[in-house]
């Protein structure tokens, strides 16, 4: 892990530094191309590089490799793009042979499907494919602030991906029974050696294996979320890591799940051209039907939302209202100390003393408010209500629009997808969050104070991708996280104390759910 914060912190200086224009041995920086000849070794990069060959030139040449399956200018030279490239969060899965592996895949495509037959034997190597299309798994364990139903939908429904375009079935194991590939979550050092320890937030999420061992591992110290916005998407991490388990190896064709770097979920489908070409190399068509069913990305943005009711969980789900069980989109609160938290196209309100209605449809309070918003306000000046979402901003009197029509807020300088918002009383204005920074808005407006964004040192102890904020009567701001909630005290500017907010915080409403024991 320190190698990678090294990586990482010199190639951010030598961006502000005005970039790599050469290798960084003609600069003098011995050690940025150690840390650089240490990736590119971990994820095969120099194993198949002539060994007599000069260093410099086997260093260059596994730089274009890398450089080829990233998508990036093929230049031989550690630039700065290669350099944050190898720093962004990735599959710990070596790329040994995507590029011959495509290639012989691209070569069948054109030559037809006579070419296949002869070359069928040569792609299915011993141990890199299931000699069986019926197969079976287990998630042993999973993060504990998310909600075991919902990790499970998302499970089955990336396995259910790959049956969708190929000939093969999934089905969950029971508990006791054996399964041909197993989902486990770890931390650090799990006996698979030290190549493949996990490092904590960043770095490699997860690694895989082959059929003949059918197990996928998962940073247990990543912060994993299931929806669009917040934290590392766990089901675009699982649907990649099955594909490992099934036998394929990265790709480097645009868009593909299967890429070193995990995809985001949008509107074209998970799965690629080459994703699909890859697992009916392996395992054929799909049976009975001509056609693969691929479905948009977009749909699979909050299993948090889904309906378990296939879920064998052993809480009751209708104990308390559904933020409680797993997370909020955004909160905030009135004049008055009522709640406003915001999930999906729902909203609950929570009464001072903890008594909490019913969800209530957003579009019946607010019109024209999409669901899923990103953060909300009330400003404790008007009485308005604010609400953010992607590059666009609400503004509401009661139940009536301000504004016609929603405002393009990023035009005067406010982040686009918005951690959370908050009224903050001793300045009288809005101030935004997103990431590491904050954003404090002009009185009434949507532009950004001079001198702004700041980061949130100025808060100190408050962390990073906040999902809410909220002012209360005493001064204080208690900021929150998935399960988690912050309490800064005003005077001291730090956060004093800290915990969940589901059972810590008896005016959030989860009263009635905290009577059947812990929620998380």
């Amino acid at each position: 892990m320190v190698a990678r914060v090294g990586l990482l912190l010199r190639a951010l200086l030598l961006l502000l530094w005005g970039g790599l224009d050469a290798e960084p041995a003609e600069r003098g920086d011995q050690e940025l191309r150690k840390e650089a000849e240490a990736f590119l070794e971990k994820y095969g990069y120099l194993k198949g590089q002539v060994s007599k060959a000069p260093a410099s030139t086997r260093f260059s040449n596994a730089l274009r490799e890398f450089q080829w399956v990233s998508r990036l200018p093929i230049s031989g030279v550690l630039d700065q793009a290669t350099l944050l490239q190898m720093t962004r969060p990735r599959c710990g899965v070596a790329d040994t042979d995507s590029h011959a592996t495509w290639t012989k895949r691209i070569s069948v495509l054109f030559a037809g499907r006579r070419a296949k037959m002869r070359r069928k034997k040569r792609f299915a190597k011993p141990g890199n494919k299931w000699y069986k299309q019926h197969l079976s798994y287990r998630l042993v364990n999973w993060p504990e602030h998310l909600p075991e139903p919902a990790v499970r939908g998302a499970v089955r429904a990336a396995f259910q991906l790959w049956s969708n375009v190929s000939a093969l079935e999934f089905w969950e194991a029971p508990a006791t029974g054996p399964a041909d590939i197993r989902l486990t979550f770890f931390q650090g050092d799990h006996n698979d050696g030290l190549s493949n320890a996990f490092d904590g937030p960043g770095g490699a999420l997860a690694h895989a294996f082959l059929p003949r061992r059918g197990e996928a591992h998962f940073d247990g110290d990543e912060r994993w979320s299931l929806n669009r916005r917040r934290g590392r998407n766990l089901f675009v991490v699982l649907a990649h890591e099955i594909g490992h388990t099934l036998g394929l190896t990265h790709s480097p064709a645009p868009r593909a799940l299967m890429a070193p770097y995990y995809k985001r979920l949008g509107r074209d489908a998970l799965l690629s051209w080459d994703d699909v070409l890859a697992v009916q190399n392996l395992y054929g068509k799909p049976l009975g039907r001509s056609v693969a069913i691929q479905l948009p990305g977009k749909l699979f943005t909050d299993f948090e939302a889904w309906d378990p009711h296939n879920s064998q969980g052993k809480r009751p789900e209708n104990r308390g209202p559904k933020y409680c069980h797993s997370s909020f989109d955004a909160i905030t609160a009135d004049g008055e100390q009522r709640l406003y938290i915001f999930k999906g196209s729902h909203f609950w309100e929570v009464t001072a003393d903890g008594n909490v209605s019913e969800p209530r449809p957003l579009q019946k309070r607010w019109a024209g408010l999409p669901p899923n918003i990103e953060a909300a306000a009330v400003s404790l000046e008007d009485g308005d209500f604010y609400f953010f979402k992607g590059s666009r901003c609400w503004r509401f009197r009661g139940a009536e629009p301000v504004w016609k029509f929603s405002q393009l807020c990023h035009a005067g300088g406010l982040p686009r997808h918005p951690d959370a918002a908050l009224f903050f009383p001793p300045l009288h204005r809005l101030i935004l969050f997103k990431g590491a920074r904050y954003y404090v808005l002009t009185r009434g407006g949507l532009q950004v104070e001079p001198y702004y964004p700041r980061g949130l040192r100025d808060w100190d102890g408050v962390p990073e991708e906040v999902s809410g904020a909220l002012p209360r009567p005493d001064g204080s701001i208690i900021f929150f996280r998935d399960d988690h909630y912050w309490h800064l005290d005003q005077g001291k500017l730090r956060v004093t104390t800290s915990g969940r907010w589901a059972t810590e915080l008896p005016w959030m409403g989860c009263w009635h759910a905290n009577s059947g024991g812990s929620l998380f």
